[in-house]
């Protein structure tokens, strides 16, 4: 049995409870049971499938007898076996021609072992959907390439574990993701490690996500006949023993419960904690790991945080208002990880099928914020990242007063931050290019005047447009809140639009009042048209 004694304690991430601390703390499994839905969508598994895998192996590890430290990482090991998936994306596309997450999908339930099942699927996904004489150089490059699948499985391999050292997991963690794509027989990547030699964790992680991705095909009976087949190959024998034993109970109790709730009970104890400000270095983390998928935007996420954060400053944002941003901007292309690399790298215009896909990514990112109630408050920013003010962003279609401020801002700051990187059809733009084209799309009401100003001053450049000035002193957030006011938003409302406190709204409201001296909403509405600023 693997015993591992060392554990990453200090700084940002995650420990366990028993370590003394007085700042208030948060469960590290609420954060990444959410986060483990892009591995879902890198890997084109069904929601979930990461959080059932985790909650098979965790169950099994209690039934076998390890202790609770040992399950608590076979329970991360797991839950976290696919959140190296978007490192060889572009090599995955380029052998499949562009379509990687099928590719993804379709390999993570072979026994790659097997040559007649290797070969039947390259045959069968090697530029799948392309021409005939297309199709068939494609074959031609996946023959050439043998090795490939080991360099793809050392590739995830690397950065997984890289992953589990930066979110602050447990030194057993590290290792075991590191040893995922290990075959008991040796056959495996990345270093071809045999039997007991790899890491029990890994083990346990094998045996779980094949039964869950086996089960979604066959069914129960015929998952346990797989499992049976690849023991001693794929697989440790005696784990999948008692998989094949204790089974086809706990597949029956992961499908009658929630599975969010039974993943975040079944968390071993002690339980992972984080410090409210490691949460930045696990969103840092995720928006790395996904800006990887494409050669084209890896820093991209960091950059954008970068001007948001100092955009807000420069309207003079709360400070929590400011941390949301930062955190959004993070992780605002999270859904990028669902969509195949056939449309993040096309070199020109994108099919309608590809551009629907690209549609849905900033609503795959709202969504998966959205299970963490502490990511929650993160969501709506950043699945707005695409709206525009005339309405013709996506995906809600929201338009002016509608979007709110941070996602204003965040979307300024993600225009800007793409035009000075590389893209498959352009290169990068000057600074003095990318800032004329900001204030372009301002001027035809897509992006927001002010949001311009600011990101492109957190930029370093100066404005290229006049501002407006404020009367009576008033700064940009309190005319934002002003027209709202106006539209007859309560101080509640008011809180909801810019995702403040209703205190903090309240607060804005009475400052308002005061400089203009006025004591009514109808007197406020009648000095915003006076001064003409009800118009965003």
């Amino acid at each position: 049995m693997l015993t591992v004694a060392e554990y990453t304690v200090g700084g940002k991430g995650c420990r366990m409870d028993g370590e003394r601390s007085t700042e208030a703390r948060l469960r590290c499994a609420d954060l990444l049971a959410a986060l483990s839905l892009v591995t879902d969508l890198g890997m084109g598994n069904p929601p979930e499938a990461a959080m059932r895998g985790c909650l098979l192996a965790t169950a099994l590890a209690r039934r076998v007898g390890l202790d609770e430290r040992t399950a608590a990482d076979v329970y991360y090991t797991t839950l976290l076996r696919y959140v190296g998936c978007t490192a060889p994306a572009h090599e995955q596309a380029f052998l499949a021609g562009g379509d990687d997450i099928s590719l993804r999908s379709g390999g993570a339930r072979l026994d790659w072992g097997e040559p007649r099942e290797a070969l039947s699927f390259v045959f069968s996904h090697a530029g799948r959907g392309q021409p005939p004489l297309r199709r068939a150089r494609q074959l031609a490059i996946a023959l050439a390439h043998p090795a490939a699948q080991r360099q793809v499985k050392t590739a995830d391999c690397e950065v997984a574990s890289t992953m589990a050292r930066r979110l602050g997991l447990s030194a057993a963690v590290q290792r075991g993701l590191h040893e995922v794509f290990e075959r008991w027989d040796g056959r495996g990547a990345p270093q071809g490690l045999r039997g007991e030699a790899i890491a029990l964790p890994a083990r346990f992680a094998q045996v779980a996500t094949h039964a869950v991705l086996l089960e979604r095909l066959g069914g129960r009976d015929a998952t346990l006949a797989a499992l049976r087949r690849r023991a001693g190959g794929q697989l440790d024998p005696a784990l999948t023993a008692a998989f094949v034993r204790h089974g086809p109970e706990l597949l029956e109790e992961i499908a009658a419960g929630d599975v969010w709730q039974a993943v975040l009970a079944a968390e071993p104890s002690p339980q992972d904690t984080i410090p409210h400000d490691g949460l930045d270095e696990v969103a840092r983390a995720f928006g790395d790991v996904v800006d990887l998928k494409t050669p084209y935007t890896p820093g991209h996420a960091a950059g954008v945080a970068e001007l948001a954060e100092g955009a807000a400053r420069g309207l003079k944002l709360g400070a929590a208002e400011a941390v949301v941003l930062r955190r959004a901007a993070l992780l605002h292309d999270l859904g990028r990880a669902g969509v195949p690399n056939s449309a993040w790298e096309r070199r020109g215009p994108l099919t309608t099928a590809d551009w629907e896909r690209v549609r849905l990514h900033a609503y795959h990112s709202e969504r998966i914020l959205a299970r963490s109630p502490l990511l929650a408050p993160l969501a709506s920013i950043a699945g707005m990242h695409h709206e525009r003010q005339d309405g013709s962003g996506y995906h809600r279609q929201a338009r002016s007063a509608a979007i709110p401020l941070a996602a204003r801002i965040l979307a300024a700051a993600d225009v800007f931050q793409a035009l000075t990187q590389d893209r498959p059809h352009r290169p990068a733009l000057p600074a003095e290019t990318a800032a004329a084209r900001l204030i372009a799309e301002a001027r035809a009401g897509r992006l927001d005047g002010d949001a311009v100003d600011v990101v492109l001053s957190a930029a370093g450049h100066r404005s290229l447009r006049p501002r407006r000035a404020r009367p009576h002193g008033l700064t940009d957030r309190e005319v934002e809140v002003l027209r709202l006011v106006a539209r007859g938003c309560s101080t509640r409302a008011i809180a909801q639009q810019l995702v403040i406190s209703p205190k903090t709204a309240d607060h804005h409201v009475q400052n308002v009042y005061a400089k203009i001296g006025v004591s009514t909403r109808a007197s406020a509405t009648m000095f915003a048209l006076e001064h003409d600023l009800l118009r965003a």
